[in-house]
């Protein structure tokens, strides 16, 4: 049986190809309505400076990166994870790409985690990750794992520590769902800083991606069903074929990923819902060269995007607000 990342990479070659064909080109198609980060517009859109190079991710422990999240509990740390074909290993990085140990989730089981994201409680302050077993490429599976876990603090003894000789979590969560509709792929996972509820958004090849939210207030004992709340669309082709993403720091801004860039959408200074941002159209934030970019997420202060790659030695890429 071919590997999950021989068939994501084979779906993908098939797919530009076909579109490159069509459109003449392989790059990021922008719509006319769609604005990039340096063109006026009516709304407020954060300007961002080029793509840097930060620094390497050269653990032969990590390599598939396929989800970003900067820590509100530790200062400057990146968590990272592999794609499937690991155990339920997170890592800590500084924002070199250095690795500053390894902890084995308690509890949890890495089927096809694609994404992790950062959420901390407003009243004790605690600080949660959340790592999304959320990859179908085949559609075989019908319930999904969302894994919530106690973030881990991270000192300099933590160095030592390696997939061999773990640290160990705290017991996780398992918060299940289903699809309302069908089955469905996604690698893009996300949580409201401000409210706590989760957003899923599904991976097309054809078609918007879907968003779907599980609020806050989910079940342990039962199977959730997440409320679909919207269709998204980035300026490419295709345009719904979303890798990663977050939500910033203050709950007004939204960056999702693919392999060609990233997207932010901006929530209107009126709004009264999150959720209105979803009607928002994408401005496009370079993120340079990636070899098969499945991750990206805010900075701690949300005055930077941080990006990875998957495969050996990916580059640490940041892109800071001007």
């Amino acid at each position: 049986m071919l590997s999950k990342t021989i068939i994501k990479n084979r779906a993908f070659v098939i797919s530009l190809t076909f579109f490159c064909v069509i459109f003449s080109g392989c790059s990021a198609v922008s719509s006319s309505d769609v604005k990039t980060n340096n063109e006026p517009n009516e709304k407020k859109i954060i300007a961002y400076a080029k793509p840097e190079i930060v620094g390497q991710i050269s653990s032969k422990e990590i390599t598939e990166s396929s989800g970003i999240a900067a820590s509100r509990c530790n200062k400057e740390v990146l968590w990272t994870h592999n794609d499937s074909g690991d155990d339920a290993f997170i890592f800590a990085l500084n924002e070199k790409g250095e690795k500053l140990g390894t902890w084995k989730v308690s509890g949890a089981k890495n089927k096809d985690w694609e994404d992790i994201a950062e959420f901390q409680d407003k009243q004790t302050e605690k600080c949660f990750l959340y790592i999304g077993d959320i990859g179908n490429n085949e559609r075989t599976k019908s319930e999904m794992t969302i894994y919530r876990v106690a973030e881990p603090q991270v000192s300099a003894s933590d160095k030592t520590s390696s997939e061999k000789n773990p640290n160990k979590t705290e017991p996780a969560e398992a918060i299940k769902f289903e699809y309302p509709d069908m089955r469905r792929d996604a690698e893009t996972l996300m949580v409201n800083p401000n409210t706590g509820d989760i957003y899923i958004l599904t991976k097309r090849l054809s078609g918007a991606a879907g968003v779907y939210k599980i609020a806050a207030d989910y079940s342990l004992e039962k199977t959730n069903t997440p409320e679909k709340i919207a269709d998204f669309s980035v300026p490419a082709v295709p345009n719904g074929f979303l890798t990663g993403g977050d939500i910033s720091p203050d709950g007004k801004r939204v960056i999702i990923c693919d392999y060609f860039s990233a997207y932010e959408i901006v929530l209107p200074e009126n709004a009264k819902n999150f959720d209105e941002i979803w009607k928002e159209k994408p401005v496009i934030v370079e993120l340079g060269q990636r070899k098969q970019g499945e991750a990206v997420g805010y900075s701690t202060d949300g005055k930077a995007v941080f990006a990875t790659s998957e495969g050996k030695n990916s580059p640490l890429i940041s892109v800071k607000v001007e």
